[in-house]
C-alpha cells in the first residue's frame, strides 16, 4: 500500500512501519470513512467540533466540579502547542511521552501533541522506572510530558536524551507556565497526512513483552466513525465517564475520541474505582458509562450492599477490556435494567469491532461486527470454518494491526486478516461467541478444556469473587486445571471450600473440566485495565508456590488444595 506524502519531519515512526505486505485488508466502505489525504484528528476532536455544536458547549469536567467548554478546551490545546513548538522544540515526527492521571490537562496535552504533528505515547501512571525506560527507548521518545507530582518513577527511569517536562506544578518551567506565557491566538494545526502516524500504543504485556501499535489519524477518528457512531451511537448532551485511562485505547476511545467526535462531554477521573464511578455517575448525570466486567460486578455488588447511587441518568454502559461473564451481564441487568454493550476491541485494532447494543445484547455472546467491520471464524488452514465451529477470530475493517518494528507482525497478521488470538464461535444468526484466548486452553488427559468456561461457572457460586483458571503442567494428564478463586470475607480458604468449589463445577459441566486443584488468592493479577493476567498464574511454580508465597504454612490465602 502506497502511503500519502508525510508531514513529519521526523520519519521514526513511518521508517520502522511493518513492509506493506505484512498489513491486513482495509476497508473503507462504510460511507463516513472517506477522508481526506491531508488530516489532522486533533483539529477534527478540537476545532471542528467547536465550530460544528458552538465553542460554549461543555468539553471535559474534572470530577471536583470544574468544567471546560469547547472553547477554554480550544485556547488550552493551542498554547500548550504553541509551548511545545515554540520553547520545547517539537518537529513533526517527533514521539513525546505522556505521563499522569487521568485529568483534563492530560487530554489537552495529548491533543496539542497530536494538533502539533507529534506522535502521543501516553503510559499508564503507575507504570514503574524499568517499563517507563522500556517505552521511551522502544519509541525513542526525546521529550516526555509528566504530571508535576508523577516525576519520581520517570527521573529515576534515567532514559537518555529524554526532555522531561513537567506540568501542573508551580516551577518556571512548568509546560502549563510556558503555555500561558504564549500567544492566545490560534495554534495552526500541522499539516499531517490521515496516514501520518498519531500515536503509539503499547500492548498491557498479558502474552509477553510489550508491543508498540502504530496508529494514523485517520484510524482515531474511524473508531468513532464506526463503533461510536454506529453502535453507542451518543448524543451531544451525553456525559460519558469510565473506568480506563488514557494510556490504554479502551479510555482513549471511550473519554476522549468518542466524546469529542460526537460533541458531548466527558467527566475525567483521576480516580476511578467502583465507588468513585458510582458517585460520579450521579454527581454529573453520567449517561454514558465505559468500564471492565469487574467493576460492573464490583458495582453490581455494592449497590446490591445498599449503595445509595443513583443511576438514573445513565443510558449507554460498555463492557471490554476482557470477556463479560454470562453472570455479570445478568446481575447488572437485573439490578439497573440496562443492557450492557458487550464489545471486543484490542491495542492493534484501537478499539471495538464486535459488539451488541440494545435488544441484540445479552448473556451469551460477545454481538456482531460492527458497520466497518467484517470478522470470521477461522481454521488452521485461514478459511472460515462452518457455523457453531470453533476457531480463530478474525477481523477487518479500517484500522489494521501494524507493529512497530516486531517480528511478531506476522503472527497477527495471516491471510490478510487480524488473528486477535481469541477462540470464537459464529452462530448460525451471525452472532459471535466467545470460547476463550487461544493460549487459555487446557489439554488434559486427552480432552480440550477451556479455561473461561470453568470460570463462568465458578463465577457463578455465591462465594466467589474473583476466579482464574489455568493449566499446569502434569507428567501424566499432559496438564491439569487448576483454579485460583479470591472468595467473600468469612468464607474460609480450607479444603473443605475447595471441595464445595470443585463440586460446584461438576454439577454444571462435565466432570473432566472441574479444577483438580484450587487455589486461594486475596487478589488475581490484573493490568491497569483489568485485563487478567493467566500468564503470571501459569509461571507460579507449582504446588509449593501456590501453597506459600512466602514460606510453607505462612500464608493461607495462597494456600493451595487438591
Amino acid at each position: 500500500m502506497e502511503l500519502t506524502p508525510s508531514g513529519h519531519l521526523d520519519g521514526f515512526a513511518r521508517d520502522r512501519l511493518p513492509p506493506a505486505a505484512h498489513w491486513p485488508r482495509l476497508l473503507f466502505e462504510l460511507p463516513g470513512l472517506a477522508y481526506p489525504e491531508r488530516l489532522n484528528c486533533a483539529a477534527e476532536l478540537v476545532d471542528a467540533t467547536a465550530e460544528r455544536f458552538g465553542a460554549a458547549r461543555p468539553a471535559f469536567h474534572d470530577g471536583e466540579g470544574g468544567t471546560w467548554s469547547y472553547g477554554e478546551l480550544r485556547r488550552h490545546v493551542d498554547r500548550i502547542a504553541h509551548a511545545l513548538t515554540g520553547d520545547l522544540g517539537l518537529r513533526p515526527g517527533n514521539r513525546v511521552l505522556l505521563r499522569g492521571p487521568t485529568t483534563p490537562w492530560l487530554a489537552a496535552c495529548w491533543l496539542a501533541v497530536v494538533k502539533a504533528g507529534g506522535i502521543a505515547v501516553t503510559v499508564p501512571a503507575q507504570q514503574r522506572a524499568a517499563e517507563l525506560a522500556f517505552t521511551a527507548e522502544t519509541a525513542a521518545c526525546s521529550l516526555a510530558l509528566c504530571a508535576a507530582d508523577a516525576l519520581t518513577e520517570l527521573r529515576a527511569a534515567g532514559v537518555p536524551g529524554l526532555a522531561v517536562v513537567p506540568y501542573g506544578g508551580d516551577g518556571p518551567g512548568d509546560l502549563l507556565a510556558l503555555a500561558r506565557r504564549r500567544t492566545a491566538r490560534p495554534f495552526r494545526a500541522a499539516d499531517t497526512a490521515a496516514d501520518d502516524v498519531a500515536l503509539i500504543a503499547f500492548t498491557s504485556g498479558t502474552t509477553g513483552r510489550p508491543k508498540g501499535c502504530v496508529h494514523f489519524h485517520r484510524d482515531v477518528l474511524a473508531a468513532a466513525d464506526t463503533f461510536s457512531a454506529h453502535v453507542l451511537r451518543p448524543r451531544p448532551d451525553d456525559v460519558f465517564a469510565g473506568s480506563p485511562q488514557l494510556a490504554f485505547t479502551f479510555g482513549l476511545g471511550g473519554l476522549l475520541v468518542f466524546p469529542l467526535r460526537a460533541g458531548a462531554s466527558s467527566v475525567l477521573l483521576d480516580r476511578a474505582g467502583p465507588q468513585q464511578l458510582l458517585a460520579a455517575i450521579g454527581r454529573h448525570r453520567v449517561s454514558v458509562l465505559f468500564t471492565a466486567p469487574t467493576a460492573y460486578k464490583a458495582m453490581t455488588g455494592l449497590l446490591d450492599g445498599g449503595s445509595a447511587a443513583d443511576l438514573s441518568s445513565l443510558r449507554r454502559c460498555v463492557s471490554a477490556g476482557e470477556n463479560l461473564p454470562d453472570a455479570v451481564w445478568t446481575a447488572w441487568y437485573t439490578r439497573t435494567g440496562l443492557r450492557l454493550i458487550n464489545g471486543i476491541g484490542t491495542t492493534e485494532l484501537l478499539h471495538i469491532f464486535v459488539a451488541a447494543a440494545d435488544a441484540d445484547s445479552g448473556p451469551g455472546t460477545t454481538g456482531r461486527p460492527v458497520p466497518g467491520w467484517q470478522a470470521a471464524v477461522l481454521g488452521p488452514d485461514g478459511r472460515p470454518v462452518p457455523d457453531g465451529r470453533e476457531g480463530l477470530l478474525a477481523v477487518r475493517g479500517p484500522v489494521g494491526c501494524r507493529y512497530l518494528a516486531d517480528p511478531r507482525q506476522t503472527e497477527y497478521v495471516r491471510h490478510g486478516w487480524n488473528i486477535t488470538g481469541d477462540r470464537y464461535v459464529r452462530e448460525p444468526d451471525g452472532r459471535f461467541r466467545y470460547v476463550s484466548r487461544a493460549d487459555d486452553m487446557i489439554i488434559s488427559a486427552g480432552y480440550t478444556i477451556a479455561g473461561p468456561q470453568v470460570e463462568e461457572v465458578l463465577l457463578g457460586h455465591p462465594d466467589v469473587v474473583d476466579a482464574a483458571v489455568v493449566g499446569r503442567p502434569d507428567p501424566l494428564r499432559g496438564q491439569i486445571v487448576v483454579a485460583y478463586a479470591v472468595v467473600r470475607d468469612g468464607v474460609p480458604r480450607d479444603a473443605a471450600t475447595a471441595a464445595a468449589l470443585r463440586s460446584y463445577v461438576r454439577a454444571r459441566l462435565d466432570p473432566y473440566k472441574s479444577p483438580r486443584a484450587v487455589v486461594f488468592l486475596d487478589s488475581l493479577p490484573r493490568t491497569a485495565t483489568g485485563k487478567l493476567q493467566r500468564h503470571r498464574l501459569r509461571d507460579r511454580r507449582g504446588p509449593e508456590a501456590d501453597r506459600a508465597r512466602r514460606g510453607p504454612g505462612a500464608d493461607p490465602a495462597a494456600r493451595g488444595t487438591a
